[in-house]
């Protein structure tokens, strides 16, 4: 979510798409297609595509270099990211059809259709550990010892809105301030839109959730009698040494089944140890299993087979989904849209390109505090989110590196040395009107010109857009201080780039509103590649947002391109989350590098070329979406050393979720039969 920050004077921008009516040669160019004109069928070449460009006055360069052509039906791909859910989390009950398989809390007898713990329920246990000076240890661990199981987890802690107001982010009042805020839903959903205050202070025992200081040492159904699917819950942390920790990943607990050796059996541990971070501030005194404000909310699930999540349900039985999809970062927001826009991680620079060092109190440092149980040194969202991890003496590296270096198949670590990454949330360099964000917050990456998958699209003539749900009032608001601006700066990957943000034509070009989106689903005027995201009210996040209110962004999308013939005989809609917000999932977790993978998150694939509900198990992250936008338009990977030039991962029919020539992800061809409509 967007970093607190200080509020300033600003010039005023809005911004308004300019789009004149297209020429009859606009329309029409096109690389190694027919120009129908009235009198019969022309072939064009590159060479007669620079004769019409310059009998029509225009730029020989506008088309000197045509796009390619899409290996595979698909025209257009539309990414829409949510916030925070694990696969479990929402489809740890669900049941596909005949002659599928799945891999989720009910299949692993975890739990039963009913919710009720199943005869494996001990998988899914959760430990406390000793990870400090009290146990003489003064250097972090992904993967501490001292290890016991809990008897009863910590309790269950509410988050969100308390009771409806218009200052927080929803619920609202009325229903009729709500839609004047909020036009991104489909209208069935509108409803939701004023409902589910907890009733509860945050950080208090959440007694709508049954048992809830009571709970047994594993996961338990979230929605009951007095929780409805439709109502706001608890936040778990979700940072980078946070959830290193929380899947506890040695390679003395590997097996031929797990390799990777990750149990994800520290979860409320870490909730109750260090949550969200110290911020470099000493342990609070008199603390306890609840002062974090978060108790044991990351091992709560939904029960897709009891209704929750219906519309997800949906989706999944008439189209694709993968249960081998992951985050492709450990930790937050940020970090993981990164990836998925770079397919690496972005470091601290001084001038765009060369690596410097940031202030010092904002280098990570996850070592435990003197006399604390795993209280971080440094850590926090407006403290430590660098990390120099080509550097093995800096705090909690060795750790992480270790261990990748340990492995049946050593993992590289992908880290140069020097280079300070950024793994936590911080703003990106460029606020939305192209000022720099350093002059609203500290907390701020420098604008960076690493290369994303925007420039590889931009130099192949592919168009594409990043569609923001409240850009255009966040361009006139980069503060954020306006109570209906709930846009995600963090979450534009191309927001952190001057090439995209340094300039008003290419904000204009690259940039917009979901507004916009809507409309060009209308008309069939859409970028060949699209990245949606809704604003902080429907992305779905825990404590600030609720599932239901995702479902319905996604369902206005998704129906928007249904009743365009002509775009959904050629589009795809990847559906998925940008990580799973520290919720705990069951699934296996394949390291690539110093960054991740993390767990498992929901991916849902909707096209005419994706239905029949078939369940993937191709081993995925977020850099997968890239791969296929890649190897459909024949494009270069960005960057020598960025994800994509991952291989696609062999995986045995005996273990159909682990990749024998790991680290590999794939590039998504088996959501796809492009042989039937």
């Amino acid at each position: 979510m967007p970093i607190a920050s200080t509020v300033i004077p600003l010039r005023l921008y809005s911004p308004r798409r300019k789009k004149p009516p297209l020429s009859f040669l606009e329309v029409t160019l096109k690389s190694n297609r027919s120009l129908n004109v009235p009198n019969g069928t022309l072939k064009c070449g590159a060479a007669m595509l620079v004769a019409l460009q310059v009998l029509a006055g225009m730029p020989v360069s506008a088309y000197a270099a045509a796009a390619p052509a899409a290996t595979t039906p698909i025209q257009h791909v539309i990414v829409i990211i949510g916030e925070n859910r694990t696969f479990d989390h929402v489809y740890g009950t669900y049941t596909p059809k005949a002659g599928e398989t799945v891999s989720n809390l009910l299949s692993k007898g975890i739990v039963k259709a009913n919710g009720k713990p199943g005869p494996n329920y001990s998988l899914s246990a959760q430990y406390s550990a000793l990870d400090g000076t009290a146990a003489g240890i003064s250097t972090y661990s992904n993967s501490p010892q001292y290890k016991s199981i809990y008897g009863t987890l910590p309790p269950a802690l509410a988050g969100g809105p308390v009771a409806p107001s218009l200052t927080g982010p929803a619920p609202f009042t009325t229903l009729k301030i709500a839609k004047l805020a909020d036009r991104s839903l489909a209208n069935d959903y509108n409803q939701f839109l004023i409902t589910g205050a907890t009733g509860i202070p945050s950080g208090q025992v959440d007694t709508r959730i049954k048992n809830a200081t009571n709970l047994r040492e594993g996961v338990f159904q979230l929605s009951g009698n007095k929780m409805p699917y439709d109502a706001y819950t608890q936040s778990p942390v979700h940072r980078f040494f946070q959830m290193w920790q929380q899947a506890d990943c040695n390679v003395d607990y590997a097996t031929k089944d797990n390799p990777s050796g990750c149990l994800s059996d520290l979860f409320p541990w870490v909730e109750t140890t260090i949550g969200a971070g110290s911020n470099g501030n000493a342990q609070p005194k008199n603390f306890t299993d609840t002062s974090t404000g978060e108790g044991s909310a990351a091992m709560g699930f939904y029960n897709m087979a009891q209704g929750d999540a219906p519309y997800f349900k949906q989706l999944a039985d008439d189209f694709t989904i993968s249960d081998n999809f992951h985050q492709s970062v450990m930790g937050g927001t940020g970090a993981n849209h990164i990836m998925f826009g770079f397919g690496d991680s972005i470091y601290y620079t001084t001038d765009g390109k060369t690596a410097a060092a940031p202030p010092t109190n904002q280098i990570e440092n996850p070592n435990p505090q003197a006399d604390t149980n795993n209280y971080y040194d440094q850590d926090g969202y407006s403290g430590g989110s660098y990390v120099n991890c080509g550097d093995i003496k800096q705090p909690g590296v060795p750790a992480v590196t270790n261990y990748l270096q340990s492995l049946k198949r050593p993992v590289p670590a992908n880290c140069v040395k020097g280079h300070y990454y950024l793994v936590n949330n911080y703003n990106p360099g460029y606020a939305g009107d192209g000022s720099l964000y350093s002059t609203l917050s500290p907390f701020t990456i420098p604008p960076t010109s690493q290369k994303s998958i925007g420039d590889v699209l931009t130099a192949h003539n592919l168009s594409w857009k990043y569609f923001g749900e409240d850009w255009d009032l966040y361009v006139t608001d980069p503060s954020e201080s306006n109570s209906f601006d709930a846009y995600c700066n963090i979450c534009n990957p191309f927001q952190y780039q001057t090439q995209f943000m340094g300039t008003q034509a290419a904000r204009e070009k690259y940039m917009a509103d979901t507004t916009q989106l809507y409309e060009d689903l209308a008309t069939g005027d859409l970028p060949a590649v699209s990245v949606v995201k809704p604003s902080g009210i429907n992305d779905g996040h825990p404590a600030s947002s609720k599932l239901d209110l995702f479902e319905g962004f996604v369902k206005k999308v998704v129906n928007g391109v249904k009743s365009n013939p002509t775009l959904w005989d050629n589009t795809v809609i990847f559906i998925t989350e940008d990580e799973g917000g520290g919720y705990y999932d069951s699934g296996y977790i394949q390291p690539v590098d110093f960054f991740g993978d993390g767990t498992r998150i929901p991916m849902i694939v909707v096209s005419k070329y994706s239905k029949g509900g078939h369940v993937s198990h191709e081993y995925g992250d977020h850099v997968s979406i890239v791969k296929f936008i890649e190897k459909n338009w024949n494009l270069p990977t960005i960057t020598g050393r960025s994800r994509d030039n991952l291989p696609n991962p062999v995986q045995k029919k005996g273990n159909p979720y682990v990749p024998t020539n790991s680290p590999a992800i794939g590039d998504l061809s088996d959501s796809f039969n492009f042989s039937k409509k």
